[in-house]
């Protein structure tokens, strides 16, 4: 299977060929010192516009050189992808301390040093990705949710231009009390996305309200590629098998699929079955996928730690 990790801008320049599953990390950190820089808005709105907007512009660039630190992390220990936390651009679309990127005072470093984190991980075959908030609803019957879920999806579409991610994967949303009306709202607005976001959008299935079998024929129809969530399939199953859900989600991807994966902190024998371990139990790991061309994003608490764990598991150091 031939994969290419996806570019909008230079799509026909890359294509490469995995040589096997590559795991990624997501967000942050449990160990290593690299962490990245937030603010609330209560604290930015005692000062003056020009001290938020100072302020602002020197967390944004610190979170652009510790994204780059972050990757090569990554390089240096064999994991191929990094999931880029959402607030890389903390309170970008705040309805109150919100900004453009270009009103901050050294905006042209800011943008320069993300770029250099896109030209880090072209060059050494790291997979970058977003993951919205939980508060991201495109099937919200709320219009202002909708408008606010869309601004923050245009911001990490631009910085995804940036650092040359593929996926911004969300998951559909609430049923709202009837899951065909949802769906139409979902696709409606997904409709109305620009090019940027559309082209890296994912919908994922999720542990309560939509299975696989209920993203599928959505994805196939609008071309939107599923991020399959095995963990998320164990907790609300359907009439799929794990292999069956597996090859039907491959199939949504024009590029390199990405897949999900964790354990239950208190087993599957728990009442919830919901919350994550620290660590990935490797009988968790469909054997299927170790034989294919896939990054699986490791949803565990103990983040690098974990996927390391993980890969001495599986003899892949």
């Amino acid at each position: 299977m031939m994969a290419t990790l996806f570019n909008p801008d230079r799509i026909d320049k890359n294509p490469r060929t995995l040589k096997m599953i590559r795991f990624g990390l997501c967000c942050i950190f449990k160990e290593q010192p690299i962490k990245f820089r937030r603010t609330t808005a209560t604290y930015l709105s005692k000062s003056s516009d020009r001290e938020q907007k100072q302020r602002l512009s020197e967390i944004c660039l610190i979170n652009a050189e510790n994204l780059l630190k972050a990757l090569e992390f990554c390089h240096r220990n064999r994991i191929g992808g990094f999931r880029i936390n959402s607030q890389i651009l903390p309170l970008k679309t705040h309805p109150d301390v919100g900004y453009d990127i270009l009103d901050l005072p050294g905006s042209d470093d800011i943008v320069q040093a993300f770029k250099a984190c896109g030209e880090f991980s072209l060059k050494n075959d790291i997979r970058t990705t977003f993951h919205p908030d939980q508060f991201i609803i495109l099937s919200s019957p709320n219009p202002d949710v909708v408008k606010r879920s869309i601004a923050d999806l245009e911001y990490q579409a631009q910085v995804a231009q940036w650092v040359n991610a593929d996926v911004i994967n969300i998951h559909a949303g609430g049923v709202y009390g009837d899951k065909p009306s949802a769906v139409q709202r979902l696709v409606h607005t997904i409709e109305t996305l620009s090019d940027p976001v559309r082209q890296r959008l994912t919908l994922e299935n999720d542990d309560r309200s939509y299975s696989p079998r209920d993203l599928l024929p959505m994805c196939r129809e609008m071309n939107i590629p599923l991020v399959y969530d095995v963990h998320h399939h164990r907790c609300l199953s359907d009439d799929l098998s794990i292999e069956e859900a597996t090859e039907r989600c491959l199939s949504t991807w024009n590029r390199e699929p990405l897949f999900h994966i964790s354990s239950p902190r208190d087993g599957w024998n728990a009442s919830d079955t919901r919350k994550h371990h620290d660590f990935i139990d490797i009988n968790d790991l469909p054997p299927l996928w170790l034989s294919m061309d896939i990054t699986v994003e490791v949803e565990a608490k103990a983040k690098e730690v974990a996927i390391r764990k993980l890969m001495a598991d599986l003899n892949m150091i």
